[in-house]
């Protein structure tokens, strides 16, 4: 595996300074690199992900260095970015001040004002609900809805029984049925989970009150705690647990909410008498029809809230000094729900939500969610190459399953077809790498690949916005992909007159290298080394 680059904004902006733009820039390597090794105080933990390899010792994007040094006072031009995601919170303090108006469409008076299709669309468009505000809560697996369209027609047929015009139908089917039964795994799993969760934090809550009555302590503290005790069997693991429950905003709410979801995969996801197109009146195997849905990007009873920790990794308000700070502020995000609480999207949505963004403004796409089988590819690579024509930049997740991607093993979207050849130019598949420079640079859950994730960026313990003006640390190639989207949309606003492609181009040939070698622990259990250059693209 090679892990290959990292964004790094310095490097690119003092290429800028000091070439010409269509010079090519190799990566600078250095031997032998500094990197913190004591533990990071609470505001670098905070913002790693903003901090410089070479001045701070911390292998962040160099965002703060760039803003010092190179950006200042510059005005760039403002820049759409549509986020295609759950719905959003648009109201969070430290987001509000950044989300998209339609500034062709008159609020509420039930008129399609810009003559787009979308009535009152005035910050994006959700193709999750339905025109008396109803939602999709809960949505089947794409696995589900591929066996309930073809097991009549295989279910009791081989390969060679196949006629050859539908072998391709087949080899779905027979993923789809394999994937089943691993998603059924898997929510077992969720559920032992939860119900370990359940009763694990108020054993931990109950025994710190000992050492901190009035509840009080930080993760710091904790650390040191469970260091003091870590031969006590019965002590260590609760003060343990309480640790990993603050460091990632685990509270009683979030437990309950996490059992609730995943109570509801059995019920609805994983149920072949569930569909969850019902409720919006559509058929999802029409592309031509697009009138469903309704403009009401948020909603405050949704129990997954995924796409305010996106928004917030990338455009969150640094001046307001609250919670955190953006890559990036002079944008307007444009809210795009296409993903529920639970199950996978449908590529009907997505396809139309990315035409959506391209035909409305929008100058870089953010896709932070995926699922590994698709019964629609063609419509999203279509939509994709739309993109590619109008010169809009798509960044995506690579996906959290630590696992190699190729054609027999992908994340969808993607932007190859079934022979691993590359649809388009305009997508950048982003994967995690942690703050740590060693064995373990590559976030212990991202997926990775030589060919198929073009970059890495910071995607671990990063902090963001959450969901009710709150804020957390979330893991996740969906953070990764939010800074890359960040940085591109830095650069295209302030040279707007490079096109998508180029961009790309740009962020995947600027950075720093690392010689070191990755440890990649696989599902059995095993462990496999790779010798790897990993190249960080910081924002020097």
């Amino acid at each position: 595996m090679k892990v290959r680059f990292i964004i790094t904004l310095f490097i690119i902006f003092s290429f800028f300074c000091c070439k010409n733009s269509s010079d090519t820039k190799e990566f600078i390597e250095f031997s032998k690199l500094l990197t913190k090794t004591s533990p990071l105080s609470e505001d670098e933990r905070k913002s790693w992900h903003h901090k410089d390899i070479l001045e701070d010792t911390i292998p962040g994007v160099s965002l703060e260095k760039a803003y010092k040094e190179l950006i200042n006072q510059k005005r760039g031009k403002k820049i759409i970015v549509a986020v295609i995601d759950t719905k959003l919170d648009i109201h969070h303090e430290d987001i509000a001040k950044n989300i998209w108006r339609n500034p062709k469409e008159i609020p509420d008076n039930q008129i399609d004002d810009d003559k787009n299709g979308y009535v009152d669309d005035i910050n994006g468009w959700n193709f999750l609900g339905n025109f008396s505000g109803e939602d999709i809560m809960y949505s089947n697996f794409e696995s589900m809805r591929i066996i309930r369209k073809y097991d009549s027609v295989f279910n009791i047929k081989s390969e060679e029984g196949v006629k050859e015009e539908y072998k391709e139908q087949y080899l779905l089917y027979k993923k789809a049925k394999m994937l089943r039964g691993l998603e059924l795994k898997q929510v077992e799993k969720d559920k032992k989970h939860g119900n370990f969760l359940l009763e694990t934090y108020p054993k931990s809550k109950k025994v710190l009150q000992n050492f901190f009555p009035n509840e009080n302590y930080t993760i710091p503290q904790l650390d040191s705690l469970y260091n003091t005790y870590k031969k006590d069997s019965i002590l260590a693991p609760l003060i343990y647990y309480m640790a990993d429950y603050k460091k990632y905003n685990l509270n009683p709410k979030w437990i309950d909410n996490y059992k609730k979801s995943v109570e509801a995969r059995l019920t609805t996801s994983l149920n072949f008498d569930y569909n969850e197109r019902t409720i919006i009146g559509d058929n999802p195997e029409n592309l031509g029809f697009i009138k469903y849905g309704n403009n009401k990007v948020w909603n405050d009873s949704l129990p997954f809230q995924h796409a305010i920790n996106v928004a917030g990794v990338l455009a969150a308000d640094s001046k307001n000094n609250k919670g955190t700070k953006g890559i990036f502020n002079n944008v307007k995000i444009m809210s795009l729900p296409v993903a529920s609480s639970g199950g996978d999207e449908h590529d009907k949505d997505i396809s139309l939500a990315i035409r959506y963004a391209v035909d409305n403004g929008a100058q870089i796409i953010n896709m932070s969610f995926g699922k590994p089988i698709s019964m629609n590819k063609k419509w999203v690579d279509e939509a994709i190459q739309y993109a590619d024509s109008k010169d809009v930049l798509i960044v995506s997740s690579a996906g959290n399953d630590n696992e190699e991607l190729n054609p027999e093993n992908s994340h969808y979207p993607n932007d190859y077809d079934i022979n691993g050849k590359e649809i388009s130019n305009n997508v950048i598949v982003v994967g995690s790498i942690s703050k740590t420079v060693n064995k373990n640079f590559k976030s212990y859950f991202s997926n990775y690949s030589k060919e198929h994730v073009d970059i890495y960026a910071p995607g671990q313990e990063i902090y963001t916005t959450v969901y009710n003006n709150e804020y957390g640390f979330i893991n996740g190639t969906s953070l990764s992909a939010p800074i890359v989207s960040g940085i591109a949309a830095l650069i295209r606003s302030y040279y707007p007159d490079l096109k998508a492609w180029k961009i790309k181009e740009i962020l995947m040939k600027s950075g720093i290298s690392y010689n070191i070698d990755i440890e990649i622990k696989q599902k059995d259990g095993t462990k496999k080394w790779c010798p790897s250059q990993i190249s960080q693209n910081l924002a020097q």
